[in-house]
Formats: structure tokens, C-alpha cells, sequence
């Protein structure tokens, strides 16, 4: 299983503008349509990684409880199908279903939203205040596979509450760790 960590786009970087398939409801939806005024948190993820799979559940219930304090979240996939059908739009959908996602499960077939992210791994979160600036990047918490660890959430929840209060996030910003993106070749 290989450990990649994250890029850490800059703090104050504008979320990059993007228009993607929502692979559960089938609709092209845009950065625009589904960004919240409080926070939007953007995940890159993927079917078949352990790293992704390990916080699963976890990713669920921050959306439950962060998505009544009104945060989008917003699930991307950029992994290279031919390579890795395991993580195909129709696939998408059925993992989308099987575990609960409560938010749009976007496919970027081109990996440019990717890229326009700075996104290097899956798990790879992103939190961007009612500006749409980069006001966190880095892990969900300190659980990963094997490592005995609860997963929480506790970063993300402590930074999406300082977001939700108009303050900056004050707690240091760790890197996530995953597997790498499937570049295509």
C-alpha cells in the first residue's frame, strides 16, 4: 500500500472552478452550483483504496453532522479507469449507494480538476470558506489503516467549526496520507 501525502495547496488559494458528473444523480453539476456560503469541504477519493475504504464510515457522519450546519461536501474521483475499473463512474454510484455518501460523488475523467487542486492522494480534503479560499488541507485525523487508531474526524470537525465561527483554522494542518492518484500514462 503505498503512503502518499498531500501537496497542501496554499491557504487563501481560490478553489479552482470546475464541472463534473455527479455519478449518483447522473447531472453535470459545477463548483458554483453546489458550494456552500459557511464551508465547502472537497474530497478527492476513490473506490478501491484502503486508506479511503478505512475512513468510509467516518466521512459519512462528519457530512451527517456537518451538513445541518450548512457545509457542502463534495466527493471527486480522478483515478485512471483503464488502469483501475474498479473505480469507473458506474462503480462510483454503486459505492456511493453501498456506503451512505450523502453528497455528490463527481467524476473528472480528465484529472484537470485534479491537477487544478494540487491533489496527490486519496484521501485528499480540502476546506474553503463562504469565499471559496483555501482555509484548511490535510488529514481527517491521525487513523490509518493498521494503525489502531479510532478514525474521529478530529481535525476536519475541530477546523469546520473554527471555519463555521468566521475564525481561522489555529490547530496545525498535517498533511493527508493515502495512496497516490492514478495518473493516466
Amino acid at each position: 500500500m503505498a503512503r502518499t501525502l498531500s501537496n497542501m495547496l496554499p491557504l487563501g488559494t481560490e478553489a479552482p472552478q470546475f464541472q463534473l458528473t455527479d455519478t449518483i444523480s447522473g447531472e453535470v453539476v459545477s463548483l458554483s452550483d453546489l458550494k456552500s456560503a459557511r464551508a465547502t469541504v472537497i474530497m478527492f477519493i476513490c473506490n478501491h483504496c484502503p486508506f479511503v475504504k478505512h475512513v468510509d464510515a467516518g466521512l459519512v457522519a462528519m457530512a451527517n453532522d456537518y451538513q445541518k450546519k450548512g457545509v457542502t461536501f463534495i466527493a471527486i474521483s480522478s483515478n485512471d479507469i483503464d488502469n483501475y475499473p474498479q473505480d469507473a463512474p458506474d462503480l462510483m454510484k454503486v459505492e456511493a449507494e453501498r456506503v451512505g455518501y450523502t453528497f455528490p460523488y463527481l467524476y473528472d475523467g480528465t484529472q484537470e480538476v485534479a491537477k487544478a487542486y494540487d491533489a496527490a492522494c486519496t484521501p485528499d480534503f480540502y476546506i474553503f470558506d463562504g469565499d471559496l479560499k483555501c482555509a484548511y488541507r490535510g488529514q481527517l485525523d491521525d487513523a490509518r489503516p493498521g494503525n489502531g487508531r479510532p478514525v474521529t474526524g478530529a481535525d476536519m470537525r475541530s477546523a469546520l467549526d473554527e471555519i463555521i465561527e468566521g475564525n481561522l483554522v489555529s490547530a496545525p494542518q498535517i498533511p493527508s496520507m493515502g495512496c497516490n492518484i492514478k495518473w493516466m500514462s
